[in-house]
C-alpha cells in the first residue's frame, strides 16, 4: 500500500502568521505608485500622505528640500573683505631698523671724533669740577651731528614703535610688527652704549692714555 505523497507547503494551522502578499514597503512593483495627475514630491523632499486632497482654495503644499548654502556677501552687492596686507608691520620694523642702525652708526662716528679732538683740552680741566664750553668749539660739527643723530633716530624710533604696535592689533603684519616693537625698544640702549664706548675710545686717543 503506497502513501501518497505529502504537498510540499503543508497548510499553516489557524493563527499562525502567513507572509503577505504585498510587499510591506510600496505598492507592488509594476504597479502605478501615485494616480495620474497627482504631483509627485522630488526624491529626499517631503511628500503630503497618499489620499490627501487640500482644501479648497489651496493649492498642494511644495516638497521641501534640503536648506541652501548662505549666499554670500557678493549676492548682494556688497564687495568680499579684502585680505589685509603686512606692508604696515614690514615699514615699522625698516624704521625701526634704521632709528637703531643709522643712529647709533652716526652717533660712534660723531662721539669717538668729540672724544679725539676735546681730549687734551679734558684733560687740561682744573680739578674743582668746573665746564669750560670752549673746548667743544674745535669739534662743534661732531657735537651738531652727535645731537642730529640723537634726535632723528628717537623720532624714527618712537614712529616705528606706534607703527609697529598698531600693525600688530590690527593683524596688518603681526610678525614684522612685532620685531619692530622690540627693535626700537632697544635702539636707545644700542646708540648709548655706542656713543659711550666710542667716546672712551677717542678721549683715551685724544689724551695719549692709549699710548
Amino acid at each position: 500500500m503506497t502513501t501518497p505523497d505529502a504537498p510540499q507547503n503543508p497548510p499553516a494551522p489557524p493563527g499562525a502568521w502567513v507572509p503577505p502578499a504585498a510587499p510591506p514597503f510600496g505598492p507592488p512593483q509594476g504597479a502605478s505608485p501615485v494616480p495620474p495627475g497627482v504631483p509627485v514630491a522630488p526624491p529626499g523632499a517631503y511628500a503630503p500622505p497618499q489620499g490627501y486632497a487640500p482644501p479648497q482654495g489651496y493649492g498642494m503644499p511644495q516638497g521641501y528640500g534640503m536648506p541652501a548654502a548662505p549666499a554670500s556677501p557678493a549676492t548682494y552687492g556688497q564687495p568680499a573683505p579684502a585680505r589685509r596686507g603686512g606692508a604696515l608691520g614690514l615699514v615699522a620694523l625698516v624704521l625701526a631698523v634704521v632709528a637703531t642702525v643709522g643712529a647709533g652708526l652716526f652717533g660712534a662716528v660723531a662721539s669717538f671724533n668729540i672724544g679725539l679732538g676735546a681730549g687734551k683740552g679734558l684733560a687740561n680741566l682744573p680739578m674743582d669740577g668746573s665746564w669750560d664750553w670752549s673746548i667743544l668749539t674745535p669739534v662743534r660739527d661732531w657735537v651738531l651731528l652727535g645731537e642730529v643723530s640723537f634726535w632723528v633716530g628717537t623720532v624714527l624710533g618712537v614712529w616705528a614703535l606706534v607703527q609697529g604696535i598698531v600693525a600688530t592689533v590690527t593683524g596688518r603684519g603681526r610678525a614684522t610688527g612685532i620685531a619692530a616693537i622690540v627693535v626700537a625698544a632697544l635702539g636707545p640702549l644700542v646708540f648709548g652704549g655706542l656713543v659711550q664706548g666710542f667716546l672712551t675710545a677717542g678721549l683715551a686717543a685724544g689724551t695719549g692714555i692709549g699710548g
